[in-house]
């Protein structure tokens, strides 16, 4: 991972505050446009950023893209939310506002998940390797 597990978990419980506490429903700034899930979050390097775009290669979500998207203008759009494949691209065209905001809030709740126990079973994982290591250095 670019980042590491603890930065990205950050990353995905922050979004998925920011969605359960209805930012996307009441934009200050841009109340005259739609609102773009994670374009228009702190999630996004360029949110609130007039200056300098920075490219979406160095996003933490990019890892969830596929890599044949990640040259997309809004890469984060072509992320698989479900079994299914569903992506924003498609809840965009296809849905409303209150399907994407669901199935994003999920996947992000399973991501989250998913990567807790990663990181839960990560340095168990090491340490019986360490162990076994030690223990074959010893009867070795």
């Amino acid at each position: 991972m670019a980042l590491g597990n603890k930065n990205l978990l950050a990353v995905l419980k922050g979004e998925l505050a920011f969605i359960e506490n209805g930012s996307y429903r009441s934009p200050r700034e841009t109340a005259w446009r739609p609102q773009f899930i994670f374009q228009d979050s702190p999630t996004c390097l360029n949110y609130k950023n007039p200056g300098k775009r920075h490219e979406c290669g160095q996003c933490a979500l990019i890892e969830f893209v596929p890599k044949g998207s990640r040259q997309e203008r809004f890469p984060c759009r072509q992320i698989p939310l479900d079994e299914s494949g569903q992506t924003l691209d498609f809840l965009y065209r296809t849905g409303t506002e209150e399907e994407a905001h669901g199935i994003v809030s999920d996947w992000l709740r399973a991501t989250i998940v998913k990567l807790e126990r990663e990181s839960f079973s990560s340095p168990a994982s090491e340490k019986a390797a360490d162990s076994e290591a030690l223990t074959a250095r010893v009867e070795g």
